[in-house]
């Protein structure tokens, strides 16, 4: 069986895995897989999980926000903000739920934050408009 190499790049961290057999990943189209050999490809990832292994492991399951897949010259690389990785599917699962319902919270916030930004403009245009300082 072919195999080939797995880099994992993010903003804080870089893996390389050699002697990886299988991956396999979700996009739009749905999901597939990449073994050793596959012809040059590239697609962005959904927000979730993948796996890979090599030849002697198990099932390595990887979590993210969405990432750019990249195939080529035997060579995966996948980049994205951050990810997690972990051998257990329920402790990734519960990571990545956690994960996403922390940037749900944050992103409520930055809403609230930009409705009141909003708001505050437009009562001091309307004053503007009055003539008031």
């Amino acid at each position: 069986m072919s195999t080939f190499t797995l880099h994992l790049q993010s903003a804080t961290q870089y893996e390389q895995v050699k002697k990886v057999a299988s991956f396999v990943g979700e996009d739009a189209s749905g999901s597939f897989g990449i073994q050793g050999g596959h012809e040059c490809a590239m697609t962005a990832l959904s927000y979730g999980l993948a796996r890979y292994r090599t030849r002697e492991d198990n099932w390595i399951y990887l979590a993210f926000p969405g990432a750019i897949l990249y195939f080529v010259g035997n060579a995966l690389y996948i980049s994205c903000r951050r990810y997690l990785r972990d051998e257990n599917y329920e402790r990734i699962s519960a990571a990545l739920l956690d994960q996403l319902l922390a940037e749900e919270e944050k992103l409520r916030e930055i809403r609230q934050n930009l409705d009141r930004l909003e708001q505050e403009m437009f009562r001091r245009l309307w004053h503007m408009g009055r003539g008031e300082a």
